[in-house]
């Protein structure tokens, strides 16, 4: 297990001269971006900084460290694409990775898109070697595609230049009833973390997934497990409590848990 070390942006930056770190991943790795450019700024003001968006990939690169943190858009890490039958989500294809192996550092995540239903789904079908299905059991189709990514992590990815990190499971606040509230159905009067070192809700399914999946990988992968540190700050999100007027019990606020985040991410990354 590695020692934890304290942030220390300077010493990130000098560490990673000349080097590009890629998050890759929804609007949860978007959050988890902002909150390292907000800690890097901190810690360097002076720094000239650019920023460049090319596609689905966003830049912000430290000049005078020639540090580049990138954000690449992916929702479900595998490919969707439109045929003539529509969109089609396939578990076994995995296009992007070109562009992510020669990254230095790369921080993965998916989850929050794979139960989206109705509208908010964009995909109408999906695909595993030639069966098509317009649906199948998301747990079973996350468990696929994370699959599909493990495989690539182990054909594609040299590990000896590029270090491997997935960011692990988000947790949303939207059932008191995890953390001893029942009746409660979102995060937007909680104004304290919950207690103790235990959440009372348990570990989501959805961990327990990429545990397995990254188990089977041969090459180093850390995985960044997040997930128990989260749950536990249901005060953690844009929230009334936090002056928020909408209600948003998935994404977390700036400054904050995101924090602790890029701090477990620094020690992986220095260590």
């Amino acid at each position: 297990m590695c020692k934890h070390i304290r942030f220390d942006g300077k010493h990130f930056l000098k560490k990673l001269k000349g080097k590009k770190i890629m998050f890759i991943g929804d609007s949860l790795s978007l959050n988890h971006f902002e909150s390292l450019l907000c800690l890097l700024h901190a810690a360097v003001p002076d720094s000239i900084m650019t920023e460049e968006t090319n596609n689905s990939v966003s830049t912000v690169t430290f000049q005078d460290y020639d540090v580049s943190v990138k954000l690449f858009n992916s929702h479900y890490l595998v490919d969707i694409e439109q045929e003539k039958i529509g969109r089609v989500l396939k578990l076994d294809s995995l296009k992007d990775g070109n562009t992510w192996k020669d990254m230095d550092v790369l921080v993965f995540n998916t989850w929050l898109w794979w139960y989206r239903r109705g509208p908010k789904q964009p995909w109408d079908y999906v695909q595993e070697g030639e069966t098509i299905l317009e649906d199948m059991d998301r747990m079973v189709a996350f468990r696929k595609g994370l699959t599909t990514w493990a495989k690539w992590v182990d054909s594609d990815v040299d590990t000896c230049k590029t270090k491997v990190i997935f960011q692990g499971i988000s947790p949303s606040h939207y059932n008191g009833a995890e953390w001893g509230k029942p009746g409660v159905t979102n995060c937007g009067k909680e104004t304290e973390p919950v207690s103790g070192s235990t959440y009372p809700g348990g570990s989501p399914l959805a961990l327990q997934a990429l545990e397995d999946v990254l188990n089977t990988i041969k090459k180093p992968v850390h995985l960044l497990n997040i997930t128990t540190l989260s749950q536990l700050r249901k005060d953690g999100h844009p929230s009334s409590y936090n002056g928020f007027r909408g209600m948003d019990c998935t994404h977390w606020c700036v400054a904050g848990v995101l924090d602790a985040w890029n701090e477990l991410l620094y020690t992986a990354i220095i260590s």
